[in-house]
């Protein structure tokens, strides 16, 4: 937590260090990534757990609604983005949570709903959550486009997800917010797209 350590001014600076040493080519992938399922009508599904899956929830409000016009939201024949966050079905998270296990809230949500094609974001600060690569690696074996969401030294589902967004940095907190900032930049890059009908 380095703002143990340092006063809001060297906290700020670090964080806007750190912001210039993400890969932009990562981010504008993970547009790409969004935008090649609204372009087939694939579904976009997020998970993650505590901030991350905060930040999944936040992410598919913004993909759903932020990458439309105003006066597209009566338009029925307006083409939406399919887009689900795994975090946020809580009966039934704690449905598979109590009856068998945590590890099993995301991927049993998968089974369900998923189809070739579609594309899951996970978005985990270390790496390792276990729910969250069980979920990844069900996805890989059966169709699923993955794309890992990472900070610290990036874990297993760096080297686990099919592509990635990784933050270089052993502080979970701002690992949150530089990858919601990331998220931001996609949600204007789709609403070009989709809400005002550019092209890739």
């Amino acid at each position: 937590m380095l703002g143990v350590k340092l006063n809001p001014r060297q906290f700020l600076d670090r964080v806007a260090e750190e912001l210039g040493r993400i890969d932009e080519v990562e981010v504008q992938a993970l547009a790409d990534a969004v935008g090649q399922c609204y372009e087939h009508g694939q579904t976009v599904f997020l998970c993650g757990n505590g901030g991350s899956g905060s930040n999944a929830s936040h992410f598919c409000e913004d993909l759903g609604k932020g990458t439309l016009k105003r006066e597209d939201f009566d338009n029925d024949k307006k083409k939406r983005l399919r887009v689900l966050s795994l975090t946020d079905n809580t009966p039934y998270i704690l449905a598979w949570g109590n009856d068998e296990s945590f590890e099993r809230v995301f991927v049993e949500q998968l089974k369900n709903l998923a189809r070739p094609g579609d594309l899951l974001i996970a978005i985990s600060g270390s790496g390792n959550s276990e729910n969250v690569l069980r979920a990844v690696d069900w996805a890989n074996r059966n169709g699923l486009k993955t794309f890992g969401c990472t900070g610290f030294s990036g874990g297993k589902l760096r080297a686990l997800a099919q592509q990635g967004l990784h933050v270089p940095l052993d502080d979970m907190g701002i690992v949150e917010s530089l990858h919601l900032t990331a998220f931001h930049w996609v949600v204007d890059d789709l609403y070009r797209r989709i809400g005002l009908g550019g092209t890739a």
